[in-house]
Parts: C-alpha cells; structure tokens; sequence
C-alpha cells in the first residue's frame, strides 16, 4: 500500500502488473466466493487449476543469527566468560513481541499492511485497489500483505541457505524469488493462506519482523535498531520505528548506512508517521515531534562493525579467525563438513572456548611492546602460544602484527603466525635448535644417555656419514658452526645445555635420521604447510618450517610426561534452544614413555638454570624446562618449553626477508622477553610440579667407559679399544716417564662414558719425563741435592740462597730447605730444577760447599 512514483523505466511494467494483478484479483474472488473449486478436482478452467497444483504449505526454516565466541576470563571457568567477536552471515538476533517496541509494531502495520488484521493473508480489497489505481494513476501501487511479503523474505532466505555460499547461485536465487510472474504471485498467495491457518497474526508479524532485511547484511529488527541507533528494538521512538521500517521496501535506497540514503529514509519515514497518525498508533503530539526531527548524522547513532573476527576484542582477533576456520571440524554442528558450515551459516551458536583472557592481554601487550608491528628495520614477525600439558587447551595465542585486510599497511596482515597453513597460519618458520630436543629424544630412546661423551670438535660431516633407512644423501661436507666455544668433547648433556651444534651433529651420525623424524611425529611436530617433515643431516639443526603452536604442544606433552594432546580451542558449544553441545574432543596419547620424557627435561631444565635460556627465567620458583632456537644469520629465534602445566613457544623472526633480527630492539633476546613475562604468568596460575630425575640409566646410556690402557703398547691398547667398538686415533706423544711408546695419555681419560663409535684419542709417552725427587726431607746439602736431581735425569739444577732465621742453628747452613717444582712432580728432563740452600748470610762470595772462601779483605 506504499506509494511511489512512476518512472520511465517503470512504464512498461505498469502493463504487466495491471494484468498480473487482475488475474489474481479475478481469480481470489473466485477462491473466496467458492473456494470448493480451489481445492477439488472441480476446477473448471486453467488458471484455478495452477492454483490447485501450487503448494499448500510453506517451509519456515531456522533464521540465520550470529554465533557469539567466547573466552575465560581466567583459569577458573567459574570466574566467566567474555564475549570476543560475533561472527554471522547475516546479523540478526531474535525477539519476541514483548522485546518490540509498540511503535515499531504501529509502523509496519499502519506502513505495510493496515487491514493485516483482518485479511486471511491475502488482500482482496487491496489488489482490486492496487490494480486500478496501477491502471489509472501516476503512482505505482503495491498489495502484498505483510504475510505475503513474509513468505517473499522466506523464499529469499532459502536461497541464501541453498547457496551454500555460491555468490552467483545465491544472487540467482534471490533474484527469482522476487519474480513478479502471475505463477510466483499465486504461489506466495496460497502460501500465505496456508500460513495464516497455522499461525497467528502476532507470530507471524513477529517472524516478518525478525526476517526482514534492512540493508547490507542486517536482518531483523533488532539488529537493525542496534546497527542504525545503538539501541534495543524495545526502546524505539516513533520516529526511529518509521525510519526503520521506512528501510524495509527498499533498502539499498533507504538503509540508514549511508548519509546519500537519508533524504529518501525521511521522505518515507514522513509518510509512515502519518499512515501511524491516522490508525491512532500514535498521538499528535508524537507525531509533530517526530516529524519535525531531520533524518542526519544527529539522528542516525550507528553502532560500530560488529561483524566477524575484524571487529572482535583485539586481543583475540586471529584466535577468533582460527575458531571459525575450526567450523568444519565441529562435529556438534553436523554429520558432514558441509553440514557443519551450513549449521554455522544459520547461526545462533554460543562458542565457549579455552583462551585466557588473564594471559591473552598481557601476553599480546608484551608481544606488541617488545616487537611492535610498525617496524621498518625489516619484516619484523612474533607469535606467543601457550598448551596446557595433559589437554591440550590453548590458552594463549598471540602476535605482533594486527589483524586487518590493508594489504599496504605494514601493521596489518589476516595471516595466523602462530599455526598451520590450513587454518589461516603461514608457511611456518626453521625452528632452529629447538629441535634438537627430537633428536635427544631419539638418542635416549636408543637407550643412550645424557652422561655420554660424543666428539663435539667442528669439522666437517660427510654427508654418507649419516644413517638413513628412508633417504639418501649426498653432496658437499655438512659443516655446522657454533655461536659460542666449541670445546673438544662434550657430554650429550652439556651439549643441550649449552645448545652446541657440533655435539648434536655427531651424534646424529650414530642414529638413523627417520628416526629422529619419528620421534618429532610422535609428539606431534609436522610442516606448517602440510607437507613431510624433511629429513636431512641439517634438519637436526631445525630446518623444517613448523608452526609455534606445533612446537608448544610438543613441549607440553614433554611436561606431561610424554603424553602428547591435540591442541584444541572449543571447549563446548550452546546452540539456539540452549542446548549444551560438545566442543572438540580431547584427543591425548602417549607419545614417548615417561621415563623418556623424564629424562629430556632434566636435561632441558638446566637451559634455563645456567644454559642458553638464562635470561627467559622468570625466576618464580615454579620448576621449568626450555630450549632456545636461532637459524643460520640469526634470522629466526625461538624460546620453547615450559612447566608441568603449560608450555609456551615463542618465536620472533622474519616474515619474508632474511635479514639479522640483532639490528632491531633486544636483537635475539626478545623471544626471552616475551617468553618469561608470558610463562611467569602461567605460572602465577597454572602453577608446576617438581620436574622428574633422569634414570641412572638414561644418564648412564648404553655408552662404554672407557678402559685404563695407559702403560700398553699403542697395537694392544688399538686392539682393546676397537674391541669395545670405540674409533682410535694416535695422537703426538706427550711427556711421561714410561718407556718410549707406551700409552702415556688418553683423550677423554679412563673411566669416561662414551657411546659406541666416538674415537680415543691415544697419545704415546717420549720418555722425556721424570719424576722430581725429594732433596729437603732428606736434609741433603746442595751436593747431595745436585746427585739426586742428576740421578734422576734432572741436570738443568739452579742454586739460590736463603738467609737462616734469627736464632737458629748455625749448623743448619747448607742445608736444602726448598724445592722447585715439587717433590714427586711429573716434568721433561729438560725442566729447569731450583733448589734454595740456607746459609748464615747470602750475598758476597760463594756460599759454602760451592768451592769458594769467605772475603778475607
């Protein structure tokens, strides 16, 4: 019953509707007059007869509303929970008749159907009207009811739904629902007649309300009250409930979402306030107040974007992005994955998830301050996550750069550092010696331990010299460096703590390098981008590129004692009716055996007590274990472990350069900034328990000791050694007092613990040392000393001189009172030997027994 006037364009179609709507008219006289006829076999012509074939009953489905995800507030869920993003296809939120304002209910009757109270759905009265005034005036009348135009708006979200999201298929859709054909006129006609017999006028004003669209992807009354005025549908005026509905014929003209519609929002919201006027919805009064109100900026009060991820808590914005892409995993939304995102599309879900807000803020407040997103030095990137030991839940996900679509902004990007490909994450980043802990893994499994010796020298490594059972490889020398000293051996031990790459190379040459892949597997380590974990003599230095969430889990299951969880995010799900659905399952096993387990944290732990991990310790008294990361260049860094609780990775690096991150900030101390603000905080509220001790079997390993073969022929001592299964190696003799070419030394020393395959180092004696014999305690004069010392093959001798002490003896002059080096000193022959003789007075002449007088001048 809107007026509006005709347009060129609109001539042609003034024809067509006259002949449309004096079919229609014509044959609902019929319909009422006898209606018999309308649902018999007694039809007597054609057009009835399509009337009859038409369906007698409409399928209302669910509306689509938004899905609301949430996070704790804190560890407790008991403490709540709060809402992070609303994320739909169409924002709309349900309400009843009491949740709308009485003036809203008076203006889309008195705008939109004034005798709705009194049709059975469709309007005689009004399409007779409508077709002669199309006829005879200058202005286009229409005569759908509010039940027809409901049935219209069904039709329109079916085909939205139907879509299944294709674009084109949903704009084809939407498009013949809104056909104005003699065929859909009578089918919307049936249909509203078989609505009205099974619903009541309230419920299905209501329903219109709740389904109409009001512009964009607003639908609903009260999500159009919130969007255009900030407010509830309930506390409407009237002139906010005329110009809302004034929206509903003609949105994109009318939508209060652009100042160009305003002009066109007034003039029909004017004509509402008057149809309201005459139906007595309103006073006079009310109405002069409302009309004399502009329809401008001061009228219009939007609200901002509530719609999706973008416009959640911004702190959270790419775990919300990771919740949605989790949609087709939800087993609770469907049997089927495109079950489950059709179920998410309709919408009205409550999220309930695992992040922390109590350590999400601060986490990302951290990872903003410590590496911001503008930085211009280089494509600066951070990513902080945190896995709870024993479940799985990710309490913690965040990361420097903000989340947005401005590709030219350097502070925005939509990609998830901080997991897989899959769910909106990167490619992934080196994790450097973090990974390191999979190849300790796979050591201690062969039965290896921690105590063991291994060759940490840096040399290069042929690349045959590494065992493989699923690659081959070939090339150059492998010729890792070290960041700090390399010593000559090390233990396995010291070698974790201190992070030295050589160490860890030789003993990736005693295990199979599909192993140690298989070992990362079993704790849950894979590519970021979906591909094999590579298997080269490199990757026990971190060459694969994996997403930190991947590499905090598997330091979580570590702190579980080897029991590997799934990372998950939705904890449990509430649909529409209320209904509490399950969220992601727990899917938890045992990875490696706890003793295994037990075994690499002990060994972890003393990174961040006197290791490389140092300055991440947050020093709370809550045991804690760790593994620093840093990629050739220092281009990537990582700090990765934990507690018994919660493990958290960080990584700070290049998103797409390869420059030094050293020439920004803290350089390649950020990541221990980040991490120790962020851990002390798990910490404070997840707590840990007293990490386990190594077995003395894994700290022992299966290792050798070595034998004492000082003393043998360098043959025997080979023949020994080799026997054990160690490499041997004769190094330059070393002074000694054996006989020419017996052992006189070996590197590591007898007792140590080396693996199978490490070399010894067998250095022969040159019989050039002696043992200095003892020329005081005998009470020797100088030539008695001088005999001794040459005895022994000491003829390097030197004499100096000591004054006797006040009061002594005067016959003890001459006597040796000490000795250099001392008695029972291992030394060359060629070593200078000093003795001191004490004498009565020294300077002058020659003391006595040296041949010389006394001055007689």
């Amino acid at each position: 019953m809107s007026a509006q006037k005709k347009t060129a364009s609109s001539a042609a179609g003034a024809f067509t509707g006259l002949v449309v709507l004096s079919a229609l008219a014509g044959l609902l006289v019929t319909v009422m007059v006898t209606p018999a006829i309308a649902v018999t076999s007694m039809a007597a012509s054609n057009t009835i007869g399509i009337f009859e074939s038409l369906p007698s009953y409409v399928r209302i489905n669910e509306l689509s509303q938004r899905n609301t995800i949430f996070a704790q507030n804190t560890a407790d869920p008991a403490a709540g929970f709060t809402p992070i993003a609303e994320v739909y296809d169409q924002n709309r939120e349900e309400v009843s008749m009491e949740e709308i304002s009485p003036y809203i209910i008076g203006a889309t009757i008195a705008g939109e159907d004034r005798r709705f109270y009194e049709h059975n759905g469709v309007d005689a009265q009004g399409i007779i009207r409508a077709a002669v005034n199309n006829a005879t005036s200058d202005s286009l009348q229409g005569a759908s009811t509010l039940t027809q135009q409901y049935i219209k708006n069904v039709c329109i979200q079916e085909a939205i739904v139907d879509s299944g999201g294709d674009i084109e298929a949903e704009r084809a859709g939407i498009d013949d629902c809104q056909l104005s054909t003699l065929e859909r006129k009578l089918n919307e006609a049936k249909l509203a007649i078989s609505l009205e017999k099974e619903y009541t006028k309230d419920e299905i004003l209501v329903g219109y309300l709740n389904i109409a669209g009001f512009g964009g992807n607003t639908y609903g009354i009260q999500a159009a009250a919130q969007q255009y005025f900030s407010i509830n549908a309930i506390d409407a005026t009237p002139a906010q409930a005329a110009s809302l509905v004034a929206i509903v014929q003609q949105p994109g003209a009318r939508s209060l979402g652009s100042p160009e519609n305003f002009a066109a929002n007034q003039e029909r919201r004017d004509v509402i306030l008057g149809f309201m006027l005459s139906e007595g919805f309103i006073t006079q009064a009310e109405y002069d107040e409302a009309v004399a109100i502009p329809v401008d900026e001061n009228f219009v009060k939007p609200s901002a974007p509530r719609a999706g991820c973008i416009a959640g808590n911004d702190y959270a914005k790419f775990f919300c992005d990771y919740v949605v892409r989790l949609v087709p995993e939800l087993e609770s939304l469907g049997a089927t994955p495109e079950e489950r995102q059709a179920n998410w599309r309709t919408g009205g879900y409550e999220i309930y998830t695992t992040l922390n807000m109590s350590l999400q803020q601060p986490a990302q407040d951290r990872v903003w301050e410590i590496t911001p997103s503008d930085v211009t030095q280089l494509a600066l990137g951070s990513s902080a996550v945190t896995v709870q030991s024993g479940t799985g839940r990710i309490l913690v996900m965040a990361q420097n750069k903000r989340y947005g679509l401005d590709a030219a902004d350097i502070n925005q990007t939509t990609v998830n550092f901080s997991t897989d490909q899959q769910y909106g994450g990167s490619t992934g980043f080196p994790t450097g010696s973090t990974y390191k802990i999979f190849a300790l893994v796979q050591w201690l499994q062969e039965g290896r331990g921690l105590n063991e010796v291994v060759n940490s020298s840096r040399r290069p490594f042929p690349q045959a010299s590494f065992p493989s059972s699923c690659a081959e490889f070939g090339g150059a020398p492998f010729n890792p460096a070290n960041a700090g000293p390399t010593p000559a051996r090390s233990t396995v031990l010291n070698a974790t703590v201190q992070s030295i790459n050589t160490a860890y190379v030789a003993m990736a040459q005693q295990m199979d390098q599909c192993a140690i892949r298989d070992s990362a597997v079993a704790l849950g380590v894979h590519r970021a981008d979906g591909a094999e974990l590579q298997v080269t003599p490199g990757a026990i230095l971190g060459s694969n590129e994996q997403a930190p969430m991947t590499m905090a889990a598997a330091s979580a299951a570590l702190g579980a004692g080897g029991l590997y969880c799934e990372p998950y995010a939705v904890e449990r799900i509430v649909d529409r009716d209320g209904q509490e659905l399950p969220g992601q399952a727990q899917d938890c096993r045992q990875g490696i055996p706890q003793e295994i387990a037990a075994a690499t944290t002990f060994a972890l732990e003393g990174v961040l007590t006197n290791g490389t991990g140092v300055r991440a310790n947050p020093r709370d008294g809550i045991p804690m274990f760790g593994k620093t990361g840093t990629t050739d260049l220092t281009e990537h860094t990582w700090m990765v472990g934990g507690s018994t609780a919660a493990s958290t990775a960080v990584w700070v690096g290049n998103i797409i350069e390869r420059i030094d991150v050293r020439r920004y900030g803290l350089g390649g101390n950020m990541r221990h900034e980040i991490w120790r603000t962020l851990q002390g905080g798990v910490n404070a509220q997840y707590g840990g328990n007293a990490l386990p001790d190594a077995t003395e079997r894994l700290q022992r390993g299966a290792g050798v000791t070595l034998p004492n073969v000082v003393g043998q022929e360098v043959a025997a001592a080979t023949s020994a050694l080799e026997a054990l299964g160690f490499a041997v190696q004769v190094g330059e003799p070393v002074d000694s007092d054996l006989a020419e070419g017996l052992i006189a030394q070996t590197e590591p020393g007898a007792g140590s613990t080396l693996s199978r395959g490490q070399t010894v180092v067998l250095r022969p004696s040159n019989a050039q040392s002696a043992i200095v014999p003892d020329v005081v305690t005998p009470g020797f004069d100088e030539n008695q000393a001088r005999t001794a010392l040459n005895g022994a093959g000491f003829i390097n001798v030197t004499t100096t001189c000591e004054p006797l002490a006040a009061g002594a003896n005067p016959a003890s002059a001459g006597r040796v009172v000490a000795q250099n080096p001392a008695p029972g000193t291992a030394t060359n022959r060629s070593t200078a030997i000093t003795i001191v003789v004490s004498q009565v007075a020294c300077g002058g002449g020659a003391p006595p027994g040296n041949g010389g007088g006394g001055d007689d001048e």
